[in-house]
């Protein structure tokens, strides 16, 4: 990332459920590499994170909403994997036109913001 792109001022949606349950930017990148590598193992490790904290976020998840977000299959010749599910896939989706509409609302006031930023504030890394 350069250093323009690290001083940019970028507001985070982090949508907070009653009884302290979360959906942010984290889980949903999980979401992503889930996905792609199929292995919710993978996933983790490419967050630098073990399988038993993805585990634990996917389970979160699965239990925060009606439908599964994610699905297993143990064992077989590839040892299993894993996979988002329809509703997965569409939480993902929906999350990600969240994120992008709250950037277009807010565009306006964090161009003020920025504009208002004091010079070392702007040029801290």
């Amino acid at each position: 990332m350069d250093t323009t792109a690290r001083n940019q001022l970028v507001p985070i949606l982090r949508i907070s459920f009653p009884h302290e349950d979360r959906l942010g930017r984290g889980k949903m990148e999980l979401l992503e590499h889930i996905r792609q590598t199929g292995s919710i193992s993978a996933a983790g490790r490419a967050m630098d994170m073990s399988y038993r904290r993805a585990w634990l976020l996917v389970s979160d998840m699965n239990r925060m909403f009606k439908a599964p977000v994610v699905e297993s299959q143990r064992g077989g010749q590839k040892g299993g994997g894993a996979a988002l599910t329809p509703f997965g896939e569409e939480l993902l989706s929906r999350f990600r036109h969240m994120e992008d509409a709250m950037r277009i609302a807010l565009a306006g006031d964090l161009a003020w913001l920025e504009g208002n930023r004091s010079q070392a504030e702007a040029a801290r890394k």
